[in-house]
């Protein structure tokens, strides 16, 4: 008799609980957040405060508000050599010397 309820419940329980699968593609149960993008958002910001103001002003003039360097000379009242110049170092120096501090790499 105490087989007969073992074999009864082992069947039982089989048939009570989900089959289980295994590789199935995770991603399908992902959501879409802005995580990431917050992140990006937040050290790229964390990173321009460190920049000198001169750089930091050129950067937010040409690719934040999207200007042309001329009009970003032109705005921030520079030749458009030192604009140039300005933004050049700002990029690949100041810039990416912030983000890599702050672990970004290219």
């Amino acid at each position: 008799m105490c087989v007969r309820r073992i074999a009864i419940d082992e069947h039982r329980s089989e048939q009570a609980r989900p089959p289980e699968t295994y590789d199935r593609d995770l991603t399908a149960f992902a959501e879409a957040d802005s995580t990431d993008r917050v992140l990006r958002t937040m050290t790229v910001a964390d990173a321009l405060r460190t920049l000198s103001q001169s750089h930091r002003e050129i950067l937010v003039a040409t690719y934040f508000r999207g200007r042309t360097v001329p009009e970003a000379a032109e705005e921030l009242g520079l030749p458009l050599g030192t604009a140039k110049s300005r933004l050049y170092y700002a990029i690949k120096r100041a810039l990416r010397t912030a983000l890599q501090e702050r672990g970004v790499t290219e």
